[in-house]
């Protein structure tokens, strides 16, 4: 039987130490053992991992692909023998984090000095974008994602809810007048995404029930944090979560208007993540870290209601 997460191991640690000696040193084998065996790792897949030099080792691009991939087996393997010697352990190992520009902006950011100061055995990749990405195809252990949830095939946490506000720097307001009525909007420059439809159309209360109405505009945007920063300009109005645009309301940046008609619909925020019957101890640690952080009163993500 062949020993791959051996030569996983010894392949990892020559990569993060920068060469075969030091590599010999930290596992008490020789720079030759070392050298046969990645030698071994690459007769076995056919492709050249690493280029040698007498100073240092680069990686050949299938060597960085096995090298991040073979990184992450050997944190798990690491980390599943100190669950079972130590009881549960401190969490270790890359953790791979993908949220969209705005939410990552405003609420995780501002969180990750404390979770790396309560984990600092924990690596963390954190990847800002608004493509819905692949968990499986893009290695990643947790992706958070705002609005409704379609996927059934991944697990979700709910981290928080927030209303949606209709707002616009003083500046536009002192220029174009403050509306009074959700009807006023047909005179004013609304902004708009540029990938749903269905938020072209803004819910109003209306006596017992709801209605919507078409807004228009001479801009539109494929996300959030463009939309802020052009409410923020003067451009126009917004509709945008709390959590995004509640601090600029509280500092005076964004006005809140037509409140009174708010009808109270909250956009949702997820953490979701593959599931498996024992969860790594770090996406343990991070999901309930952001889920803890993210209620706390004063937290980013917790704006002020106007």
């Amino acid at each position: 039987m062949d020993n791959r997460a051996g030569e996983m191991e010894v392949f990892v640690r020559a990569v993060e130490l920068g060469s075969f000696s030091a590599a010999a040193r930290a596992l008490r084998l020789t720079p030759s053992a070392v050298s046969r065996l990645i030698a071994r790792i690459e007769d076995r897949l056919g492709v050249r991992l690493v280029l040698r030099s007498t100073r240092s080792l680069q990686l050949t691009p299938e060597g960085e692909s096995y090298f991040d991939r073979a990184s992450r087996i050997v944190a798990e393997i690491e980390e599943a023998e100190r669950a079972v010697s130590s009881g549960a352990g401190e969490p270790r190992g890359p953790l791979r984090v993908n949220a969209n520009i705005p939410f990552g902006t405003h609420c995780v950011i501002p969180l990750i000095p404390d979770f790396l100061l309560r984990h600092p055995g924990v690596v963390l990749d954190l990847t800002l974008t608004d493509f819905m990405v692949d968990l499986v195809g893009e290695r990643t252990d947790v992706a958070i994602r705002t609005g409704a949830m379609r996927d059934s095939s991944l697990k979700a946490r709910k981290l928080i809810e927030s209303r949606r506000l209709v707002v616009g720097a003083p500046a536009y307001f002192a220029r174009h007048g403050v509306p009074a009525v959700p009807d006023d909007l047909a005179r004013h420059n609304c902004l708009n995404f540029n990938f749903r439809r269905r938020l072209d159309e803004w819910p109003f209360r209306d006596g017992g029930g709801v209605r919507t109405i078409a807004v228009t505009g001479n801009m539109k945007a494929n996300n959030g944090e463009t939309m802020r920063q052009l409410a923020l300009a003067g451009l126009g109005i917004a509709r945008l979560s709390e959590w995004h645009v509640g601090p600029d309301v509280a500092a005076g940046r964004l006005a809140c208007v037509l409140d009174a008609f708010n009808p109270g619909d909250r956009e949702p925020v997820h953490a979701v993540y593959i599931g498996h019957e024992h969860l790594a101890g770090r996406i343990r640690a991070f999901l309930d870290f952001l889920a803890t952080s993210l209620s706390r009163p004063g937290a980013p993500a917790a704006g002020p209601t106007p």
